[in-house]
């Protein structure tokens, strides 16, 4: 009878959320696999340090970029699907990050904390990168749904540290390029958008502008709530 209920037992399928999740690991692990592949064969420039430097900071940029969008494209355009991505993609720019620094620090500076910390106090580009750094190391280790149900309200104000962080890592990119400042002004764009879709006028006008997932007939409508977004003790979306 064991048996037979195991077999009657209704299996979940994998669900929108769960494939853009699984997507979102596959693209975002593709700058560190092709990284070491360029290593392996030897492509990393006559100047390797500068290649992974240069390489993990743009890929920490761009996953912390992506994981702003997540929000106002759930919110917004009603694509809860996408929500679970967010997480991810703000794990990956931590460890990109984390590589980045780890070779400024360990493999171009050789642990050498006095040069290190000259470096720093006297290039801005270095102190905008370690603020932005400093920022996304809270931001990691309360990522859990632990984290999320300890400190409640608190969790979401703590996680708008998310854009200054992304402030500061383009402002780090600015001042690092100095003369062609087109890729950092367009990131810099792109950022100043994420945040004006946080105001509450700018994020009803949208809204009401773009017809949402959930009032669709068919297929494509979400058909549980396990699409929706996640809440937080005090019933807010996060």
């Amino acid at each position: 009878m064991v048996g037979v209920a195991a077999r009657e037992r209704p299996t979940r399928g994998l669900s929108i959320a769960d494939v853009a999740r699984f997507a979102t690991h596959v693209v975002a692990a593709w700058p560190l696999a092709h990284l070491g592949l360029d290593a392996w064969r030897g492509n990393l420039t006559a100047n390797p340090i500068q290649a992974v430097t240069f390489r993990t900071g743009d890929a920490a940029l761009t996953c912390l970029v992506a994981s702003l969008v997540v929000t106002p494209l759930a919110v917004i355009a009603g694509q809860a699907w996408a929500t679970p991505s967010r997480r991810p993609l703000g794990l990956w720019a931590f460890a990109y990050a984390s590589l980045h620094l780890a070779t400024f620090a360990i493999l171009d500076y050789g642990l050498d904390w006095l040069l290190i910390w000259q470096t720093v106090v006297e290039k801005r580009y270095v102190l905008a990168g370690a603020a932005s750094f400093a920022m996304m190391v809270p931001l990691a280790l309360t990522s859990t749904r632990g984290w999320q149900a300890r400190l409640g309200r608190s969790w979401r104000h703590l996680h708008r540290l998310t854009y200054a962080a992304g402030v500061a890592a383009v402002v780090h990119f600015a001042w690092l390029v100095k003369a062609d400042v087109r890729e950092p002004v367009a990131w810099a764009i792109g950022l100043a958008a994420l945040l004006a879709l946080r105001l509450p006028p700018v994020r009803r006008t949208l809204a009401s502008l773009v017809p949402r997932a959930s009032h669709r007939k068919g297929p494509l409508a979400p058909p549980s709530s396990r699409f929706r977004l996640p809440r937080t003790p005090s019933g807010e979306s996060a």
